[in-house]
């Protein structure tokens, strides 16, 4: 556990974020991993079935990663304020929430597989591929939300290394098991998710066992949970914005891949897989973003609000450098990271297309997130969550159908539509933080005489 409400600024948040960018980019190897092996070895039909699966999977799974991101800010000012009766509590209705959670969206998932495919107009050949896919992926939820959980709450506490050393080992086992089952063996898509459920199951019960054994505040145990309403409630008030949030978001991606089938299978296969390097260039842009919440959180659990202005500066720095560094990869080099995933000229062109658009924005990517991350560690996620909507609802997605429906522009209409949404996004979450009224949403509140109020 890391007591970040000490120190110098810039150097706690960037020794905290740094382990969680290394997870973030080892979760991202589950389904670059995916791509690549199917890509190569099945083909562009498998591809864009495992491709189109993701963001559907997220629009399903979201509601439940914010409402968790919510537990985690509540955890953060607890232990900010040195409250670990309070800071046990919320754990426990944490892992209870889990549970029952996992299993409701593991049956709606399943169920509803085939369906929302066909809603999207994806082309009928690789839907029973991508059906099955689906379906065995919800299956294994109980371990993704266990396992992302307990890696939220060590975060809550400012550890950020110990979630990272689990998914080194699960990604490794990933890894395997896609050589194993579809190189080696020759099976389907469908081993690609199973090979994915038992590398997040792994990490999950290592993960708890490790915790039971050593961690002072973490100790699972189904006989010991215990639920508590008040700390629930507060959860979900924090929780719920960012979930609907990333829910429309989710909604929003599996929108735009309507709009890219139309465009054919080439374009499918190419949106998928820049959309892969294009999740690896955002992850330090939302790895910083988490970082800085913690941070917030915390600080302002201790009543140091004066610290919060002055990590926001040097994370909006770190990450300007990061992403200008990110850019000039992506610009020059898309076509080559094209081709570590297929060998298809025309779908190599048609993402090399889109990461040269996409790749010479992220400044405008990386400054919304950071802001954003701000105002989630203050617990106020409403904001964040009109700013999301208002980006990819109002602006990106009529933009993306609007210029897409011009033969000369096209799948580039797409393409165009992001970083336009971006700045809108940007521009909307620096006028909110100037107005400072997120200072005041505080799970953690104090009076003027610096006294405890809650």
């Amino acid at each position: 556990m890391k007591d970040l409400s000490t120190g110098n600024e810039g150097k706690l948040i960037l020794k905290f974020a740094i382990p969680m960018l290394l997870g973030n980019v080892f979760q991202q190897f589950y389904s670059l991993i995916d791509s690549i092996i199917v890509g190569k070895f099945i083909g562009k039909g498998a591809l864009a079935a495992v491709g189109t699966s993701m963001p559907i999977t997220f629009l399903l799974i979201s509601l439940f990663i914010g409402i968790t991101m919510g537990f985690t800010i509540i955890v953060s000012q607890y232990f900010g304020a040195k409250d670990m009766v309070r800071v046990k509590k919320a754990i426990n209705t944490l892992y209870i929430f889990i549970f029952f959670t996992s299993i409701v969206m593991s049956v709606i998932g399943i169920l509803i597989s085939g369906w929302i495919f066909r809603i999207i107009g994806m082309d009928p050949t690789i839907i029973p591929q991508a059906k099955l896919f689906l379906q065995i992926f919800m299956a294994g939820l109980l371990f993704l939300f266990g396992y992302n959980g307990t890696s939220a709450i060590l975060r809550g506490l400012g550890d950020s290394k110990t979630p990272l050393y689990f998914l080194v080992g699960s990604v490794a086992l990933n890894i395997i098991l896609d050589i194993i089952f579809v190189p080696i063996l020759g099976w389907g898509v469908w081993s690609v998710a199973v090979a994915t459920v038992i590398s997040e199951a792994a990490a999950f019960i290592a993960q708890i066992i490790y915790l039971n054994r050593y961690h002072k505040v973490i100790n699972f145990s189904f006989a010991d949970l215990k639920f508590d309403r008040e700390i629930f409630n507060k959860g979900i008030r924090i929780g719920l914005p960012t979930g609907l949030q990333q829910t429309f978001v989710a909604a929003g991606m599996v929108t735009l891949y309507g709009i890219v089938n139309k465009f054919g299978i080439d374009a499918n296969a190419a949106y998928s897989v820049a959309g892969r390097i294009d999740n690896f260039a955002a992850m330090p842009a939302m790895s910083f973003s988490m970082a800085l919440s913690t941070f917030v959180g915390q600080n302002l659990g201790a009543n140091k609000p004066e610290r919060v202005v002055a990590g926001l500066r040097s994370t909006l720095a770190i990450t300007a450098v990061i992403s200008v560094a990110v850019s000039f990869v992506t610009v020059l080099f898309g076509k080559y990271l094209m081709r570590m995933f297929t060998d298809d000229p025309v779908v190599i062109e048609l993402g090399r297309g889109y990461l040269a658009v996409i790749g010479s924005f992220y400044i405008l990517f990386s400054t919304m997130f950071v802001l954003n991350g701000v105002m989630r560690g203050a617990g106020d996620t409403l904001i964040p969550m009109f700013v999301s909507l208002i980006a990819l609802w109002v602006i990106r997605i009529p933009i993306a159908t609007m210029l897409s429906s011009h033969h000369a522009i096209g799948i580039y209409g797409v393409y165009w539509s992001m970083p336009i949404g971006w700045f809108v996004g940007a521009a909307l979450s620096f006028a909110y933080f100037l107005t400072g009224r997120w200072k005041k949403k505080a799970v953690v509140k104090y009076a003027a005489d610096g006294k405890r109020t809650e």
